[in-house]
């Protein structure tokens, strides 16, 4: 075990406590502001993703940039500070059938989660790029590829 990880008894690049409950609190303000019908943050669409935690069962909400696709669905990317996915996706994809969004204004929608891969993903990515330049730029700077799913309502 790494002297850091000693100290502080957990892994290099996971969040201490104080991150945690900071990104609480910005999560819960966030959702507030769906609700009220105002979900955009730094020029982006945001929906709150509902999913169910994959080792809790417990239910989870999260917001998300989204960004529309074809046949009323919607892209959401998995990019969880660059170095992993964040939790979110792997409450998803544990619990698919569980899932639902809420637009601003709306009530929970029931949705299924589709992972985009080879030239769909691509196709996908290029459009999102294409939207927000500074998410392609983020992207750049990982040396993971970010997991991109696509939410059609059931």
């Amino acid at each position: 075990m790494a002297q850091d990880e000693q100290k502080s008894g957990r892994r290099p690049g996971t969040p201490g406590a104080f991150s945690r409950w900071m990104q609480h609190r910005m999560n819960a303000r966030m959702n507030r502001k769906v609700r009220k019908g105002r979900g955009t943050f730094m020029g982006m669409d945001v929906l709150i993703l509902n999913t169910v935690g994959s080792r809790s069962g417990q239910p989870r909400e999260t917001p998300v940039a989204w960004f529309p696709d074809k046949d009323d669905s919607r892209l959401i990317i998995a990019s969880g500070g660059g170095t992993r996915n964040p939790d979110w996706f792997d409450n998803l994809m544990a619990h698919p059938d569980r899932a639902t969004i809420e637009l601003p204004g709306e009530g929970a929608v029931p949705v299924t989660p589709q992972r985009l891969d080879g030239p769909e993903r691509e196709e996908a990515w290029q459009r999102i790029a294409e939207a927000q330049p500074r998410i392609a730029k983020y992207q750049s700077k990982s040396e993971r590829q970010y997991p991109v799913i696509r939410l059609t309502r059931r």
